[in-house]
């Protein structure tokens, strides 16, 4: 699959900037492809039944350094812990299914699969806890039946979730993979799909790499982000397809910590909301890059959201190489996420760059708190219809006027090149 991905990524956007060096990314470390472990410690084989009693034992009882295999076939299980240094290989015609039973997944509170104030009550499918090294590997498949009934009810965690929704409350559904105050985690190759909440989150982590993966949920799946890092420093997110019914990739910044010194490079996100920073970033996010990406049918693309509930500095943000088609709001840089909120945390947005990014139609959205806290966004070759429109309000814009298409609020349009072709070769390349 890595190949699959690579053939389209290589021949994206702009084929001779797409290269990225080690030193101009901004995650710090070296990032090479991952390669599988050369030990395996155990071969579980599927049951037909629940598998969870055999894989927790195999994860247990694998020294650092080496793998669980997961060969050909279904494996059904309940919430896995995984262990520093171990590796889960999920192998070629494997699937590692969540089994859909909320009591399978709750804290003792009786919570999950409910609907409460909060939505906190369920364990997740895998959870990475203060471990260090390992992760996942292979090319199988991990399913989160997300769209499966639930505790042999008639309804799906994705239902419930719009339940919650339509009630004003919160939803109590698994995430698929939780990385908490964990260090060098690498996932390379996996399918990860159908996740009852996110797909993959992350708090508290100091070093992780997500190498050619695919993320897989409908578009109507509430909250079920692709990957979101959270108070996490040197992620690399690189090589991967992400198409979900929420955020693909969400960096932020809340109560438990800054995000900081994270590379998003030579990605393809389907539908789903876009590359976003927030909402919560009042800790503060910085040293971000997203490098060649395409964004084809997110409702977003590129996002930077916040309020005054949440609100904090998210800087050092560059965007680079960029295309998009299909997005209702191509670029939202928005500190009037929630316009109703209220709080004295200021969301200030400075050091934005945009950089060779070209799409179609759509709201080109920037707008600061007030002038005092206004927008610091600087465009370089930014590219859209005719038919697109700016709505700029609080907002410190530095551009030439032939960089900018069309020309931004109050200065004169000019002859400029056309910045199609780019797109065009990347979405054609980008169709598989």
């Amino acid at each position: 699959m890595i190949k699959r991905f690579r053939n389209w990524v290589l021949l994206s956007i702009l084929t001779s900037m797409i290269v990225c060096s080690a030193a101009k990314a901004q995650d710090r470390r070296t990032i090479v492809e991952p390669v599988a472990p050369d030990t395996i410690c155990d071969r579980p084989v599927p049951s037909g039944k629940n598998d969870t009693v055999s894989l927790q034992d195999a994860i247990e009882h694998c020294p650092a350094g080496a793998a669980v295999y997961l060969g050909r076939g279904e494996f059904h299980s309940g919430p896995l812990e995984m262990k520093s240094g171990v590796t889960l290989w999920v192998g070629r015609g494997a699937t590692l299914i969540a089994i859909p039973e909320p009591a399978a997944y709750d804290k003792g509170l009786g919570q999950c699969g409910r609907i409460a104030e909060k939505g906190d009550g369920c364990r997740p499918f895998i959870s990475f806890s203060k471990t260090r090294g390992g992760g996942i590997y292979g090319e199988g498949v991990i399913d989160g039946q997300g769209g499966a009934m639930i505790g042999g009810g008639a309804e799906s965690w994705w239902q419930l979730a719009r339940r919650a929704q339509a009630l004003g409350g919160n939803q109590n559904a698994p995430r698929l993979i939780q990385i908490d105050h964990a260090q060098d985690i690498t996932f390379s190759g996996v399918t990860l799909r159908n996740a009852p909440n996110f797909h993959v989150a992350l708090s508290r982590v100091e070093g992780a790499t997500f190498w050619g993966l695919t993320i897989d949920s409908p578009a109507d799946a509430r909250n079920t982000d692709g990957i979101d890092l959270g108070a996490s420093q040197d992620v690399t997110v690189t090589h991967s397809l992400i198409r979900t019914g929420d955020d693909n990739v969400a960096i932020k910044a809340g109560d438990s910590g800054s995000s900081s010194h994270i590379s998003i490079i030579d990605n393809y996100f389907g539908w789903g909301h876009g590359m976003s920073i927030g909402s919560e970033v009042n800790s503060g996010a910085r040293d971000i890059l997203v490098r060649n990406l395409t964004l084809d049918g997110t409702t977003s693309g590129l996002r930077i959201k916040s309020d005054v509930s949440r609100g904090g500095v998210v800087e050092s943000v560059t965007y680079e190489y960029v295309c998009m088609r299909g997005n209702r709001w191509p670029v939202a840089f928005d500190t009037k996420y929630d316009p109703r909120a209220q709080g004295t945390r200021i969301p200030v947005y400075r050091q934005i760059v945009l950089r060779h990014v070209h799409g179609d139609t759509g709201v080109l959205l920037m707008r600061g708190l007030d002038e005092r806290h206004a927008l610091d966004v600087t465009l370089e070759d930014v590219r859209f219809a005719n038919s697109a429109t700016w709505q700029v309000e609080h907002a410190n814009l530095t551009a030439k006027h032939s960089d900018v298409s069309p020309p931004l609020p109050g200065r004169a349009a000019e002859p400029l090149l056309r910045g199609s072709e780019v797109c065009s070769r990347a979405f054609r390349d980008g169709n598989r």
